[in-house]
């Protein structure tokens, strides 16, 4: 792994990276964090009987699931080539999220569609071509991995937004509303970066005036 920064060297770049905090303590605090926001979740799901999901519902979750992996997995790759901490950091709770749909799945007693898979791996021919895609974007320069950082949450914010509007449950409701409030937070820290380094960037999957009030707005206690 390039934890230690591999490839960072530069003047320019050393100058322009946001501050970052190291120590062991604060990323034990973040995960004991994430750890006491999914046993609410647990909590919450365990709360409610299992009632018949609708169509949507069901295709939605098992989606999301997989959708969660290619973020999770596209940073570990991004992180491991260029040491960007971002990445790493939210690999992690990319991780979280994908435990929140776990405990959905197993609630309603759906299979895992992302049992067994290796890191970038996936059964949908078009998600491995998304994490395909965004890989080979994001390997190409380290101004193009905050680029895939941004993508992927923009997407993330929207599917889930989507997936929100199609769902009646409030344990689901209530797990989609967590996500979305971690990757609003994932997609401001990308926008820190974009904005120290000077990169262009224009959203895809949000309009524009809703990335931008997210992106300036505060960060939000969550996963």
């Amino acid at each position: 792994m390039a934890g230690g920064g591999r490839g960072l060297g530069g003047g320019a770049w050393q100058s322009a990276v946001p501050a970052q905090v190291g120590s062991d303590f604060v990323y034990l605090d973040r995960t004991a964090h994430r750890e006491e926001h999914l046993a609410q979740i647990r909590s919450t799901v365990a709360a409610y009987r299992p009632g018949e999901l609708s169509v949507e519902e069901r295709d939605d979750l098992l989606l999301m699931r997989e959708e969660e992996k290619i973020a999770r997995d596209v940073y570990l790759r991004l992180y491991d080539r260029w040491g960007i901490r971002p990445f790493d950091n939210i690999s992690g709770a990319e991780q979280a999220h994908m435990d929140a749909i776990l405990a959905l799945l197993k609630h309603y007693g759906l299979s895992d569609p992302a049992q067994g898979l290796e890191l970038g791996r996936f059964h949908r021919a078009e998600l491995q071509d998304l994490y395909d895609r965004l890989v080979q974007q994001g390997l190409q320069s380290r101004e193009n991995a905050i680029r895939v950082g941004l993508l992927i949450e923009e997407l993330d914010i929207a599917d889930l937004q989507n997936a929100a509007h199609r769902a009646v449950k409030p344990e689901i409701l209530a797990v989609y509303a967590e996500l979305e409030r971690g990757s609003r937070n994932h997609l401001r820290a990308f926008y820190r970066w974009k904005q120290g380094l000077g990169i262009d960037y224009q959203p895809t999957h949000l309009l524009s005036d809703d990335f931008e009030r997210i992106a300036h707005s505060a960060q939000e206690d969550c996963q």
